[in-house]
Formats: structure tokens, sequence, C-alpha cells
């Protein structure tokens, strides 16, 4: 089930057999959303320069003065900035600018900062309203305890979860005061009670291994996401590649769908010396050249694996390896995002977001709803979802070709 889950939401088809009717992470708060419209290269915090007047400006000021006094439906300030803000945000024909909801905003946090306080699995509901494990974390207390993707939950602490959903269990972690839980599960027609305790979680960003082919050693690293610690987790699997003496590197960024700008400028100063752009900016034609801040430039093959949904950082590391390392790209031209946005906090807490610059690969190409073009473009294939191996990878197999020279 599991598996027919994966390989629906990976084809993008909505006839999904696993039927979900929604997925929830289940950190130490709430839900993990997906994050391919809201990852960007780039964000900072930002106060508002509220020294800047205009006829403008002193307009909407009297019209929300005039508003908040005079309305009837008993809107607080907030709501109304809020909604103010959403309203000019809306004028923008651009998917990435808009206010970040409460509970976006505390997911797409914890997902990029790479840890949290929680248990360490994703859940699903399915229409049937069961609720399965979809994930676990590895190290997680959750892989610790012996949960297994597949398990179906049907009792917290002894409460029957019957006609309950993956928020509820996610809230009842969240909102316990308690840290420790008791939490059954079905598995094979058996039930299984499984003891978990709350504690500190890193979220696995980097996996690593080495692939052995025509008496040659191809290093592996999958990335998953740029949070704020897969430079550290990247940096010491590539170490401990390099102290195996690879012979040449895949780095796999299917399905990424970005995140921190440092984290991918870091990535790529692995393998670029100071001499080379990693990127551009493009402000109003203003063009602005970032360089690696690396101290060597690596000498060994590199093949970047991505396809359709690599998005945003995913892409500046494709580009940037690509036209300044010599590094081919396999698999399918990626999502073509080439926008970076800036993150807005307001005093109360609220945040929004909206694009300010583009970014452009070392050579100036603005990939921006055209994508990274691979240099072997190979699909997946369905025999890849029937059987998820390695064997039956075909990306990944044309990348070991391409650097065994048997094209």
């Amino acid at each position: 089930m599991i598996k027919e889950m994966l390989k629906k939401q990976k084809q993008k088809k909505e006839n999904n057999l696993f039927e979900l009717k929604e997925v929830t992470v289940l950190l130490v708060i709430t839900c993990m959303i997906g994050i391919i419209m809201g990852a960007s290269v780039g964000y900072r915090v930002k106060k508002v320069d509220k020294s800047i007047t205009s006829p403008v400006i002193e307009e909407f000021i009297d019209q929300y003065n005039y508003i908040l006094q005079n309305n009837i439906a008993d809107v607080s300030p907030t709501d109304l900035m809020k909604g103010a803000i959403e309203g000019m945000l809306s004028t923008f024909e651009d998917d990435y600018s808009y206010v970040i909801s409460d509970e976006e905003q505390e997911n797409f946090n914890i997902r990029l900062n790479g840890e949290y306080e929680g248990v360490g699995i994703e859940v699903v509901t399915t229409t049937d309203d069961k609720i399965y494990v979809y994930n676990v974390f590895a190290n997680s207390p959750a892989d610790q305890a012996g949960l297994a993707p597949g398990d179906q939950i049907i009792k917290m602490d002894g409460e029957n979860l019957e006609g309950k959903d993956s928020t509820y269990v996610a809230n009842y972690v969240k909102n316990s005061e308690k840290n420790s839980f008791s939490i059954t599960v079905l598995r094979n027609g058996e039930e299984l009670v499984k003891e978990v305790v709350r504690q500190k979680v890193i979220i696995d960003s980097v996996h690593s291994k080495i692939i052995e082919k025509e008496s040659q050693k191809i290093g592996y690293i999958y990335l998953s996401i740029f949070s704020s610690s897969s430079y550290q987790q990247f940096k010491e699997k590539l170490k401990k590649l390099e102290e195996e003496k690879i012979d040449s590197l895949i780095i796999d960024v299917r399905y990424n769908n970005g995140g921190h700008l440092v984290t991918a400028a870091n990535i790529l100063s692995l393998f670029l010396d100071a001499s080379h752009i990693i990127y551009q900016t493009d402000k109003d034609g203003k063009i602005e050249k970032f360089y690696s801040s690396g101290t060597e430039t690596k000498k060994y093959p590199i093949v970047v694996l991505q396809n359709d949904a690599s998005a945003s950082a995913s892409e500046l590391l494709s580009a940037a390896l690509k036209e300044q390392y010599g590094a081919k790209v396999v698999g399918n031209t990626s999502f073509g995002k080439g926008t970076i946005q800036e993150l807005i906090t307001l005093s109360d807490g609220t945040e929004y977001k909206f694009t300010t610059k583009k970014w452009l690969t070392p050579k100036g190409n603005w990939i921006h709803k055209k994508g990274v073009t691979p240099d072997e473009e190979v699909d997946l294939g369905e025999v890849y979802f029937e059987n998820p191996t390695d064997e039956n990878d075909v990306q990944l197999q044309k990348a070991i070709e391409v650097l065994v020279g048997k094209e």
C-alpha cells in the first residue's frame, strides 16, 4: 500500500491507489506540508521602513482607519492588515508571494531548520479513515521504538482512533504535556504496542552509499532538502566517500523542492574554488554575481540526477555544477523556479513573502518556467514504481553509465 502511494504521488496521477485524504508529518507540533510552491533560494527577515511617506500611503492609512472604525463585522486591526497585505500581494503575477498561514509558517520553519522536538514519523489518513505510518525518520524515537512504514496506527495511549485522522494524532502529540506515548499499531494482522519518547529529532536529509561498477567506486549522495542542517550532513557524507577513494560522484536531487540559499552555496563551495561564480541575481536589471567560498575544485567526474520536481536551490546546484564544474545532468528537465523571495515579519509575528529578485545561472541564464535541461533525458518509467530497486532505476543506471564511460 505504501509502495502504491509513492508510485502514484510521484507519477502525479489523480487516481492514487492509496487514496490519501490527508498527509500529516507527526512532528512535535503539526503536519508537514509540501514546499514546492513555498521554498525559495533565499529568505531573510526585514523590518519595513516606516519613514517612507507618499500621498498613496496617506490615503491608504485614511481608508484603513475609516474601515476599522465604521465596519460592523468586528474585524480586528490585525485581520484587516493581513487582508490588506493579501490584497497587495494578489496583484503580483506570481505564485510565490503570499501571507504565510500560522500552520505553514510553523511547518516551514521546522522543515528548513532541520530539527525539532517530536517522535519522528510521517502519518497519512486514507479515504476509509485509517491512519498509517508513511515514513519514519532515521534514528528518531519512532525508529528506535520499531515503528515502520505501513503500520496502521489504531490507538494512542490506549485510546481507540476509530473515526480520527492524522491531524488528531499530530495534535495529540503537540498538545500533550507528556513526553512518552504508547502507540498501538496493526502490522500484518497483529497488534503491536510501541513506546515512543518525545525528544530532539534531526531530519536526516542526506543519504550516501558507494556503488561499485566496472572496477570503479562511484559515490552516491541523495539530498532531499536544503535545510539548515543539510550542509553539515552533506559535508560529512562527502568526506567519508572521499576517504573510500571514490572515482566519481552522483548527487541526487530528485524531488528536492529547494530550501536555504546559503546551504546550496555552501555545498557548491565543497566542489568549486573561489574563482567560480555559483549564481547571479537580477534586481531591476542590476546584476550581482556570487562566487564560491571554496578553496579547491574537485577533479573527479560528477553527475547530477534531477527530475521535474527538482526546484529552486536544487536547480541552482544543478546549473552551477553543469556550467562551472562540467558535471553532467541526467533525468528530466527541472521544475523551473528562478526567483528569490524575501520574508517579512510584522510586529505581531505575521509573516509574508514576496518575490524581489531573479536568480540566474553562473552564465547568466534565467531558468524560470524553463528549468535546467539535462544532458541525458531519461524518464524513470513504470518498472521502478512497481519494484523500486537500484537496478530498476533507469535514471540512476544512466548516471552510472555516463560515469563509467559506457554510454
